[in-house]
């Protein structure tokens, strides 16, 4: 492998696998940062204690916040408790909330993906809906779990983008048809945070924070799901790895 790669960070979920806790993250997000965003994936635990996860932005080129079948706690946005059996993972929440705005003052190039982009924007304080499918107004942007991967993965819905955004010069396209598997979406926007594709009910499915001194976009969606074959995922990713390549040097 070039040295030249660029080292992202890909942040971990801690999980217990009875009766030990492990720190893992989905192979198909390792494989998007090899390719097509050509980086070197640096998998980044979130220990509790004295480990200060901030020690690492120094030494990484991009950094990757990953979905995940957890949720961000409530009490992180004041928002009201969780239905019961929600998965949350606090010591991920600790994390992030702490990478998030280090990486942007730091200008180190960021892409959030579905946790990730609801993580974005409750660090920069902006609040989320627990359950969308709940809201009037709102479709269901749920995955069915009885379906296989390919089903719940497959094309769902398009997002529109935002005239003159990142995502539309990019992808030099105004719309792309995307997946969706999530249950949270964002409430109230964090200020700084400009909307980059909204899904035809209105929730918002993309956001970029403005004047970042870096790359800092995070989508909704999963466009690391078998990435290499969709053009725009494909785009999204190059351009990750392109911004972390400009860092490196």
């Amino acid at each position: 492998m070039s040295r030249n790669r660029p080292l992202i960070g890909v942040v971990s979920d801690r999980r217990l696998l009875d009766p030990h806790h492990y720190h893992v993250i989905g192979e198909k997000y390792l494989s998007a940062v090899v390719n097509p965003a050509g980086g070197y994936p640096v998998a980044l635990p979130v220990l509790t204690g004295d480990f200060d996860i901030l020690e690492i932005l120094e030494r990484l080129d991009g950094l990757l916040m990953t979905g995940s079948y957890s949720n961000v706690e409530p009490q992180r946005y004041q928002g009201p408790p969780s239905s019961p059996g929600t998965w949350h993972d606090p010591a991920r929440d600790d994390a992030a909330l702490a990478l998030i705005p280090a990486a942007i003052r730091a200008g180190l190039p960021m892409l959030g993906i579905c946790r990730g982009f609801q993580e974005l924007n409750v660090a920069l304080g902006g609040t989320l809906h627990q359950a969308v499918h709940n809201l009037p107004g709102f479709d269901d942007h749920q995955e069915n779990p009885a379906d296989p991967l390919d089903v719940q993965y497959g094309p769902s819905h398009e997002v529109i983008f935002t005239t003159g955004g990142q995502l539309a010069r990019l992808t030099g396209r105004d719309r792309a048809t995307v997946n969706s598997v999530h249950a949270q979406g964002v409430d109230r926007l964090a200020d700084g945070l400009t909307i980059e594709a909204t899904a035809p009910d209105g929730l918002i499915e993309a956001v970029a924070v403005q004047d970042a001194p870096g790359f800092a976009l995070a989508v909704q969606w999963h466009p690391e799901w078998r990435v290499l074959e969709d053009e725009v995922s494909t785009a999204l990713f190059q351009a990750f790895g392109d911004a972390c390549r400009r860092y490196r040097t």
